[in-house]
């Protein structure tokens, strides 16, 4: 073990858009081993979407202070003025926590973050257990990073002035090449022979960036021992600049290739025709992903919707809270200048 024991372990769990990476962190939470857990939860858009899943998840353990979300913009550019006042915060608290999860964006560099656990101000009292990079199996055995490229790839198609590196694909080769392990989920969702292809699409992304060895974790419905993901003691920060990414020689970097927009969602009567019209907004040419919570008439809980391209989720997660308006809202992420009337219209429509 290269890590202090006077220092709190942190896990940094980075990972492309629908990739699995809240499923993940809420297996950890249900199954914290002795450990008192805090999540800092870095969202992408106008309403924190992740944050409200973990803190309905009803897990006895997980206060609803523990859940810390960071809502100011992409926590690899905003490290020192959300990211550090956070855990100061949270190593203020008496007892402070035996362990920290920090959910990235699906948007964010992770070696910006690692290396911040070198500055002066934090350097003694954190370091990185290690990097977990969460990766989407099923998008993966079909040949792509994320399940619904093809809006992207179209756009630079058809555009020749455009650069023809996709930064999604740039975001996904630094995630990976950042990584101490790689979760490759969905494993349930694919046979032996996609499996595979899963496999040697990662081993071909992973090539060229990485000279050492990661190991490679199937998860199923985002469950994985979570000893095998705590407690590495890898000190990641310290061998942090030998990890190569596209963007080492870069000042900053930005995100406008993608937006956001916030749907509201009146109440439903039925579960199944929310699902549908949810997978309406994301046949949208241009929209990656989209996740909110809804009402359902005659139904005391709360529905949760989580979408990428045209897999659709649901499920209740937590009762309406006493007084709590029972209005919903749907966050759409897609590709920059993604038509934000079309998704209105779809997700009337359907």
């Amino acid at each position: 073990m290269s890590t202090s024991l006077q220092k709190v372990p942190c896990t940094i769990v980075t990972g492309f858009l629908g990739a699995g990476k809240t499923t993940l962190i809420r297996h950890l939470l249900e199954n914290p081993g002795g450990r008192r857990l805090a999540v800092i939860v870095n969202e992408f858009g106008d309403i924190g979407m992740d944050a409200e899943i973990l803190r309905g998840c009803g897990i006895a353990a997980c206060a609803e202070a523990d859940i810390v979300e960071l809502a100011n913009g992409c926590i690899c550019c905003t490290v020192a003025d959300d990211f550090v006042p956070t855990l100061d915060k949270l190593l203020a608290r008496d007892p402070r926590p035996d362990h920290i999860l920090i959910e990235t964006s699906g948007l964010a560099l992770p070696k910006p973050l690692v290396q911040a656990f070198l500055w002066p101000a934090i350097k003694g009292r954190v370091t990185v257990d290690g990097v977990i990079a969460v990766v989407d199996g099923a998008a993966l055995a079909e040949g792509r990073v994320a399940h619904d490229e093809a809006a992207l790839a179209a756009q630079r198609a058809a555009d020749p002035a455009l650069d023809h590196d996709d930064p999604v694909e740039e975001v996904f080769e630094d995630q990976v090449a950042c990584a101490d392990l790689i979760v490759l989920t969905k494993a349930d969702l694919l046979d032996d022979a996609a499996l595979a292809r899963a496999r040697a699409s990662l081993a071909a992304a992973l090539a060229p960036a990485l000279p050492r060895t990661v190991g490679v974790l199937e998860a199923r419905e985002g469950r994985i021992a979570p000893a095998l993901l705590l407690g590495l003691g890898l000190a990641t920060e310290a061998e942090i600049e030998g990890r190569r990414t596209h963007h080492d020689n870069e000042e900053d970097h930005d995100h406008e290739d993608f937006d956001s927009v916030v749907l509201k969602l009146p109440e439903v009567t039925d579960a199944n025709a929310l699902a549908r019209r949810v997978a309406a907004v994301c046949a949208v040419p241009g929209v990656l992903r989209a996740k909110g919570f809804g009402a359902v008439q005659g139904k005391p809980m709360r529905l949760l919707v989580q979408a990428v391209g045209q897999r659709v989720g649901h499920h209740f997660d937590r009762p309406w809270a006493p007084g709590e308006a029972r209005t919903g809202h749907l966050v759409v992420l897609g590709l920059h200048g993604f038509d934000a009337a079309a998704v209105a219209e779809a997700l009337a429509a359907a």
